[in-house]
């Protein structure tokens, strides 16, 4: 019995030396590390989808030369762990479609660069991968221009109401509604509703205008009425809210299964209620965003409902949300939820002054259910996360958001020098006003909702 043990013994350890060379050869870099061999996959991978023609950067790294062209930049921003932009932390919750770079890949990057950037054989490059043209998530059966807008040479933030009235044949289904923006280094974030009319309160859907600049018109009844949003003996007709929405990085969300969707009216309109331009640069801008609709052949089987923790929220922020000149300031917002639900997607938003955010559940027996935690918050960076699979909360658990403001000098963002008193301002969403807010897409719950990937598909 000894000898048999002491041979399993040997065996076990030659086992684990084995596994141990083959880990070290797995990480051990290559003598000469090139683009076409172990940088254009990395790119074309994670990089690409923004950094190409048509995409949301404005530069490209789809070929040698203008990969090479920023070769420096590139070693330096990758280990930075800046690009790709992922502000979540991946160790405290996963999501769908995250985009991290392995630390190996960032080896591998920072070598090719120190080594001289080389090409490598022509032959070994990769297909580029095919992206629509358009769209960031497939070709859509329909698109919507939305009114251009001439923006002057150092301009500050301005605030758009814009009406984007459609007809159709007849009365459908979208699965997807997606906006693009035409000019994304001035389009900051859009916040997009449905307006339902019934046609027998409303005879022409087409009429009022295009778009009220909010600089000038201060009342939003006025606006509304600027926009021929009422029906014809003046009441207001339903809204369905959120059906388009954008910030920078987020790409419209297709749920498997039958989840989501919108029925669209033969007439109606999309009201984009905050299309914000950021402050533009030397040069005067038009821009042309437009709107793709992709249709379905039936209706969603289940309805994504929404709410939100802090500013115009459910839940208020606390204490309020006044940070004074060169101080640091910690709040919260909580929320206990009153039936069993199955979250998909939360999209945390905070300002200029924001340094970090954090979101979890409480459940009643004590445990704690991972949200989203986002170490070092990055204003120019603010996705609709959506989780792998879907998440339960079960009835009774309070949802805490927790977020830490920084209103000092130190802060490089910080949009006065010196400092001055910021406040949330009515839900103002001005980048220089702050916002505590933690918005939450979900579904009621069924069994085996937690069973159910959310992975990415393309329409």
């Amino acid at each position: 019995m000894y000898l048999r043990s002491k041979s399993y013994s040997l065996l076990v350890v030659l086992v684990l030396a084995v596994a141990i060379l083959a880990c070290n050869n797995s990480n051990r870099l290559p003598d000469t590390v090139t683009f076409t061999e172990h940088i254009a996959p990395i790119f074309y991978k994670n990089c690409t989808v923004c950094h190409r023609a048509s995409g949301m950067s404005h530069l490209e790294l789809v070929n040698y030369p203008q990969a090479k062209s920023y070769a420096s930049s590139i070693a330096y921003v990758v280990g930075q762990r800046m690009m790709p932009p992922w502000p979540a932390d991946p160790h405290y919750t996963e999501f769908s479609g995250q985009r991290l770079l392995t630390e190996r890949e960032i080896k591998l990057i920072e070598k090719w660069v120190a080594d001289g950037a080389i090409e490598g054989p022509k032959d070994k490059m990769p297909a580029e991968p095919q992206y629509p043209v358009g769209s960031a998530i497939g070709q859509p059966d329909m698109r919507i221009p939305v009114q251009p807008f001439f923006l002057k040479a150092n301009s500050n933030d301005r605030f758009l109401l814009v009406k984007v009235p459609f007809e159709l044949p007849r009365d459908t289904y979208a699965s997807v509604i997606e906006f693009v923006p035409g000019n994304s280094n001035v389009v900051h974030h859009v916040n997009g509703d449905m307006i339902k009319y019934d046609f027998a309160k409303k005879k022409n859907v087409m009429e009022g205008n295009r778009v009220v600049d909010m600089v000038n018109d201060s009342s939003i009844v006025e606006a509304y009425k600027k926009l021929g949003l009422p029906n014809d003996d003046g009441t207001y007709p339903m809204l369905e809210k959120s059906v388009v929405n954008y910030l920078p990085g987020v790409y419209a969300q297709k749920y498997p299964g039958g989840i989501g969707g919108y029925a669209l009216p033969r007439k109606g309109a999309f009201l984009l209620n905050d299309l914000h331009y950021g402050f533009t640069r030397s040069q005067d801008i038009i821009d042309s965003s437009y709107i793709n609709i992709f249709f379905a052949r039936t209706p969603p089987d289940r309805v994504v409902q929404e709410f939100q923790l802090g500013t115009v929220g459910i839940s208020p922020v606390e204490p309020d949300l006044v940070i004074m000149p060169n101080t640091t300031k910690k709040v919260y917002s909580r929320y206990t939820v009153q039936k069993d639900i199955s979250v998909l997607t939360v999209n945390p938003h905070m300002h200029l002054l924001g340094k970090s955010f954090k979101a979890y559940a409480l459940k009643p027996d004590g445990d704690t259910i991972r949200l989203i935690s986002i170490p070092k918050w990055d204003f120019n960076w603010q996705y609709f996360y959506t989780f792998k699979k879907m998440v339960k909360i079960p009835a009774g658990s309070t949802i805490i958001a927790e977020g830490a403001y920084d209103n000092t000098k130190d802060n490089p963002q910080n949009p006065f020098s010196p400092p001055r008193l910021v406040r949330d301002n009515n839900g103002s969403m001005r980048a220089t006003d702050e916002m505590f807010q933690f918005i939450i897409s979900y579904l009621p719950y069924k069994d085996g909702d937690e069973n159910i990937s959310l992975e990415p598909k393309q329409h």
